[in-house]
C-alpha cells in the first residue's frame, strides 16, 4: 500500500469516527463528504496515473527516437564505410591501371627503340654487303690507272676513266666508306692483314712496311682488312 491509499483509508477512519456522535442530517452530510473526498482522491489518482502513463508514453517516444536516431547514425557510419571501401577499391584500380598503362608504353619504348636498332644494323649489314661487291671494281679502277703510260695519261679515254674513278670515290665517301691508312702505322690486327713479315732498318717494328690490298672501312664496321707486310 503506497502514501496516497494510506492517506485514503485514514481520511475514512476520522471521518467514520465522527459519524458515530452525529446525528442523522449530520451522517448523510458526512457521508457526501466523504463520497467526495473519495471522487476528488479517486481523480486525483486517476489523473497522477493518466500523468504517469502520459510520461511513460513520452520516454518510450523519447527512446523510440533515440534508437532511431542510432540506427541513422549506425546506418550512416555503414554507408559511408561502405562509400570509403568503393572508392579506396576504385582508387586501386585506377592505379593498377595507369601502372600497367605506363609498364606497357615503357616496353612499347623499348621495343621501338630496339627495332629501330635491328633495322640500322640490317641496313648497315646490307650496305657492307654492297660496298664489299663494289670494292673489286675500285680495285680494277685502280690497276688500270697505274698500268697506263706516261704517253697514254694524257688521252681523252685515260682522262674519262679517272673521271669515273674519281666519281666512284667521292659516292663511296659519301656514304660513309673510307680508306684504311696502312704504311708507316703501328700493325693493328682489327684493321690489317699481316701476309708478310721482313726487315726494314728505317722503320721500328711491327711497323707497316707496304700494303697490298688497300682495305676500307664503312662507318664504324671494316668492310676489308688491308693486305699489308710487317716489320720484324
Amino acid at each position: 500500500m503506497d502514501s496516497k491509499d494510506k492517506a485514503v483509508e485514514a481520511i475514512k477512519a476520522a471521518m467514520e469516527k465522527e459519524k458515530q456522535g452525529m446525528s442523522t442530517d449530520e451522517q448523510v452530510e458526512n457521508d457526501a463528504s466523504a463520497e467526495e473526498v473519495k471522487d476528488i482522491t479517486s481523480a486525483k489518482v486517476g489523473d497522477d496515473k493518466i500523468e504517469a502513463e502520459e510520461g511513460t508514453v513520452d520516454e518510450t517516444s523519447e527512446e523510440i527516437i533515440n534508437d532511431n536516431k542510432d540506427k541513422q547514425k549506425k546506418s550512416g557510419k555503414l554507408f559511408k564505410n561502405t562509400k570509403s571501401k568503393e572508392l579506396s577499391a576504385k582508387d586501386q584500380k585506377i592505379e593498377e591501371l595507369t601502372d600497367r598503362i605506363v609498364r606497357t608504353m615503357a616496353e612499347f619504348d623499348n621495343f621501338r627503340k630496339r627495332s629501330d636498332k635491328e633495322k640500322g644494323a640490317m641496313f648497315d649489314l646490307g650496305a657492307k654487303n654492297v660496298i664489299e661487291k663494289l670494292l673489286p671494281v675500285v680495285d680494277n679502277f685502280e690497276r688500270g690507272l697505274g698500268a697506263v703510260s706516261e704517253e697514254e695519261k694524257n688521252s681523252a679515254f685515260v682522262k674519262g676513266i679517272e673521271m669515273i674513278y674519281k666519281q666512284l670515290i667521292t659516292v663511296l665517301e659519301e656514304i660513309g666508306v673510307k680508306p684504311i691508312d696502312a704504311v708507316g702505322k703501328e700493325f693493328d690486327p682489327n684493321i690489317h692483314n699481316a701476309v708478310m713479315h721482313g726487315e726494314d732498318d728505317t722503320m721500328e717494328a711491327n711497323i707497316v712496311s707496304e700494303e697490298f690490298q688497300k682495305g676500307y672501312m664503312y662507318r664504324d664496321m671494316v668492310v676489308r682488312h688491308s693486305m699489308v707486310k710487317v716489320v720484324n
